[in-house]
């Protein structure tokens, strides 16, 4: 575009690829006009600059001129600037979009750039744009949301870059900072394990006296990719391979409660696997334990023990984010002895790290913002005192507060000499049995688990001969008695009956999988007894039973207050999330459902029976079966009716779960005047009315938040929406559910809406489907 040439609503500016378009648009069918740039031959023109998102245009009479002297100015129909590049004394202007979607100002004849829109960013990064500062001219190049989807304008969140001892990226609501990434490692940043360098992004942060800026490249030409700061204040890449395709997100944060900053307040540490997310670092306590036990954390956590400069030591704590950099020094000539040997020195050092690209860095003072992750995340020395280090020593690795074991490991040697025994019996079905469970367990050896066997004699003695008095309740694997080892130890022991529904594949899969599993909402296996034919589970002993016990008893749910049922809601969310996120395996449960959630004293949940369950790859979406396993009420619509599983089918499942914790009904029907529906349609229809608080139980009682359990009726309508690909990832629900402010999106109608028996579908399709129903 020259000074000859203009562009009026209608026309656009086009790159040499193709890939994007200049124009006038109206986003989310506003009834404004701006001049953006947008990808083109995408079905949602998805906008990714605006130049007037403060001054839009109330008609399309807009004007884009270039003048003689070089400056880019948009026109109104009074012939009015509204939006300029505010550049002069060019000679020979020409504008240019170039092909990366950076719109560029520039003289022909020199090249000299006089101004580009990379330097002017708006709710998204695209690759090649840089994110920081240009510190010679003082250019603060951030991301600020939009207020709405049909709203351009500057909203209430921030992406910037933050310049400490060690450059990170933070995100900001106004003044209040609400995430940071962590500090830049050499290869991506700390507290996103994701943004590493692999065969499809190239990331980097230049750090110099001359800029502070941080930028990402596609390394597979054939995808694009974009970096969003949406209107929610979550910050999004998001690729598409094609052009017809919608936009998938790679990553996101926040994500969960332990995103959010400083979480769990000075020197306390966050994690997803704890039941409470917070805890403090070793050889600390909470500040204030009345607020701890409440779960309002923001007080963080204090010194047991003073500090003695001369004779204190390094506590290493593994697999973190690292601190808040504000009270940060970098020492880049320095290695982890010398680290060590410095911060030792300096009574103020309260802890150290080496950073790769920036050498060793120390804190002083209070350490803000810890996360643990499983995978991923540096290595933080805390100063700790010698009394403190030696009670860690003492205890000869007995679980501490902050380091989190993850079993890594399946069946070890013990269980390989059970698995001989059954061998060597002579009985065929034992014989076949045997070879069943050891031909998983060859499977499955590349990590090995120490798991302990029980001899059936113990097992007996603890539960007095499997006696009534004991039994505990009864399912589809069979009986579940009560027992006490000789130590005192109470378990449940899990008895597979001969006319067991459920068979030695169920068994083996659940012993193969809950061995390695390690979380608080998840039930906890001490070990197995095959001996002739007797298979056991031995569990540890929850005293409350489980959910169902409770929430569909007249008498017992009135125990069940709003907090308590909103911690389970949580705790269950969180369980799930770990199943199909957080752990080494990619976990779908099949089976949740009330009476598969067990309560231990203080009723906090544990998702229980693992038999069903299926592992799968990383970056597998969805599985297809012939055998239909579940409980009727529970299961999704495309998996009941075509077979098709995935982790929106257990979110199906938990969603159902959270009304019937809700409502305190079963998800059955309930007859209404107009029709029969279920309490999923019982649900939709008083959302719709504005009268979804009517369903709450009435053993509540009166004093709760409207606007929480609102919300949370939301978010379980949410999940039992009927299309998989409309529901939220378990991610998106523990985000939902901790976050008060948080915007959600309105439901559609749930599947399953009307009380259709699953009985009566016709399955004499070609596609034969095996279902195993478990009556309710």
């Amino acid at each position: 575009m020259t000074p000859a040439k203009s562009i009026v609503d209608g026309q656009t500016l086009i790159s040499s690829g193709g890939t994007f378009e200049l124009g006038f648009i109206s986003p989310s069918d506003s009834n404004n006009r701006y001049l953006g740039i947008h990808y083109t031959g995408t079905p949602d023109k998805t906008v990714v600059w605006v130049a007037n998102r403060i001054s839009p245009l109330n008609g399309s009479t807009g004007v884009l001129n270039l003048t003689g002297d070089g400056n880019l100015v948009l026109l109104n129909s009074t012939g009015y600037i509204i939006w300029s590049t505010g550049t002069t004394n060019a000679i020979n202007p020409v504008a240019q979009l170039l092909n990366t979607g950076n719109l560029i100002l520039i003289e022909r004849t020199t090249k000299k750039l006089l101004w580009q829109s990379f330097d002017h960013p708006g709710n998204t990064l695209l690759p090649g744009m840089k994110l920081g500062w240009d510190i010679t001219t003082n250019l603060d190049r951030h991301l600020t949301s939009w207020k709405s989807s049909s709203d351009p304008s500057p909203g209430d969140y921030s992406y910037k870059m933050h310049v400490n001892a060690v450059p990170e990226l933070v995100l900001w609501r106004g003044s209040l900072q609400i995430y940071r990434t962590g500090p830049w490692n050499g290869g991506g940043f700390n507290g996103i394990p994701e943004t590493k360098t692999t065969n499809m992004f190239m990331f980097n942060l230049t750090y110099n006296e001359s800029e502070a800026t941080y930028t990402f490249q596609v390394l597979d030409n054939s995808t694009l990719c974009r970096v969003l700061l949406n209107e929610t204040g979550v910050v999004q890449r998001l690729v598409k391979s094609q052009p017809n395709l919608t936009w998938d997100p790679y990553w996101w944060f926040p994500k969960d409660p332990c995103d959010e900053y400083a979480n769990c307040g000075a020197n306390g540490v966050c994690n997803t696997t704890y039941s409470l997310f917070c805890d403090c670092l070793w050889g600390f306590s909470p500040k204030s334990p009345q607020n701890w036990k409440m779960r309002i954390n923001s007080d963080g956590c204090v010194r047991r023990t003073a500090l003695n400069c001369s004779s204190d030591g390094f506590f290493p704590l593994q697999q973190v984010k690292l601190p808040d950099t504000s009270n940060a020094t970098v020492h880049s000539n320095k290695n982890l002895e010398d680290c060590e040997e410095w911060c030792l020195k300096n009574c103020t050092c309260s802890a150290y790290a080496i950073i790769e690209g920036s050498g060793c860095v120390t804190w002083t003072g209070d350490l803000v913002d810890i996360r643990l992750f499983t995978e991923g995340g540096e290595n933080l020395y805390v100063r700790l005192s010698s009394s403190e280090l030696g009670q860690i020593r003492d205890n000869h690795g007995k679980k501490r507060p902050v380091i989190v074991t993850i079993i890594s490991s399946l069946v070890g040697l013990l269980l390989f000499v059970c698995f001989i025994q059954l061998l060597r019996k002579k009985n065929r079905k034992a014989k076949k049995q045997a070879q069943t469970i050891s031909s998983h367990y060859k499977e499955s050896r590349g990590n090995e688990l120490e798991l302990p066997l029980f001899d059936i004699h113990t097992i007996r003695t603890a539960t007095n001969n499997f006696s009534d008095d004991n039994k505990l309740g009864e399912g589809g694997f069979g009986a579940v008695y009560k027992g006490q080892l000789e130590d005192g130890e109470k378990i449940a022991v899990k008895r597979l009956s001969k006319d067991s529904v459920q068979g030695i594949h169920e068994f083996t899969n659940e012993v193969l999988l809950i061995a390695k599993l390690q979380h608080r909402n998840l039930v906890r296996l001490f070990g197995c007894c095959i001996e002739g034919e007797e298979r056991l589970l031995v569990y540890e002993y929850l005293q409350n039973t489980s959910l169902d016990y409770f929430i569909f008893d007249r008498k017992r749910r009135a125990f069940l207050n709003w907090q308590k049922r909103l911690n389970i809601i949580l705790g269950i969310a969180r369980g799930l999330l770990y199943l199909h996120q957080d752990s080494r395996l990619k976990i779908i449960h099949r089976d949740l459902k009330a009476s598969n959630i067990l309560l231990d004293e203080d009723l906090n949940p544990k998702i229980s029976d693992f038999g069903t369950a299926r592992i799968f790859k990383v970056d597998q979406i969805e599985e297809n079966t012939k055998r239909v396993v579940g409980t009727y009420g529970y299961m999704s619509p495309e998996y009941a009716m075509d077979g098709i599983f995935s982790v929106k089918s257990d979110v199906f499942s938990f969603g159902v779960l959270v009304l019937e914790i809700l409502s305190g009904k079963k998800n059955r029907m309930i007859k209404q005047a107009e029709a029969h529906v279920n309490l999923l349609g019982h649900a939709w229809r008083l959302w719709t009315k504005g009268r979804c608080l009517e369903i709450l139980d009435e053993a509540v009682g009166c004093t709760y938040p409207e606007s929480k359990v609102s919300q949370c009726i939301q978010v379980a309508l949410l999940c039992v929406q009927e299309g998989s690909e409309d529901r939220p990832t378990m991610a998106e629900v523990v985000l939902m559910l901790g976050t008060e402010s948080a915007q959600l999106p309105q439901p559609q109608r749930p599947g399953f809406y009307t009380a259709t028996p699953l009985m009566e579908r016709d399955w004499s399709s070609s596609n034969k489907i095996t279902v195993t129903i478990e009556g309710r």
